[in-house]
């Protein structure tokens, strides 16, 4: 099941960042995604500025999340392209891996950019982790030339 993310949802969001920087091996704390900047933004969902996102639902509680941010110029993500382009996340929780739920969470997410008629979308993944690489290219990605040094890739969103 899933269902729309909610701007009240910042700790799931932190839990997702981690789980995201920390992919291969633990690189951060909590804390410490709090006090960088160019970390904490990604913990940051505001509806406000075009923000959307949805999450994967279970019994007890979310087990994954997909979220597009637009960010600004002067706070640039790591996959980002510019500020009307934005940078999507997805995480999934690590025992719920190997389902789908993150191809599931990526497709339901580029939906909702299709209705919103959101020319592109942006991401950034480390080289090393092959199977989201695959995942996202085998879902319409393609490398940005240029942005080899943080993994960007984009989708073009075929229906604007």
């Amino acid at each position: 099941m899933t269902r729309p993310l909610g701007e009240d949802e910042g700790e799931l969001l932190l839990e997702a960042a981690l789980g995201n920087f920390n992919w291969k091996t633990p690189l951060f704390t909590p804390q410490q995604v709090r006090e960088r900047p160019d970390l904490d933004r990604y913990t940051r969902f505001v509806p406000e500025r075009g923000d959307f996102g949805v999450v994967a639902q279970a019994r007890e509680g979310p087990v994954g999340v997909a979220w597009a941010l637009y960010l600004p110029a002067e706070e640039p993500g790591y996959g980002w392209i510019d500020a009307v382009t934005p940078e999507f996340c997805v995480w999934v929780h690590e025992a719920w891996r190997g389902r789908g739920i993150g191809r599931m969470l990526t497709g339901r997410l580029l939906t909702a950019a299709r209705v919103r008629e959101v020319p592109r979308v942006s991401l950034s993944v480390d080289w090393r982790n092959v199977r989201a690489k695959m995942l996202y290219m085998d879902l319409g990605f393609v490398p940005v030339p240029g942005g080899e040094t943080y993994g960007v890739l984009l989708w073009t969103n075929p229906w604007v």
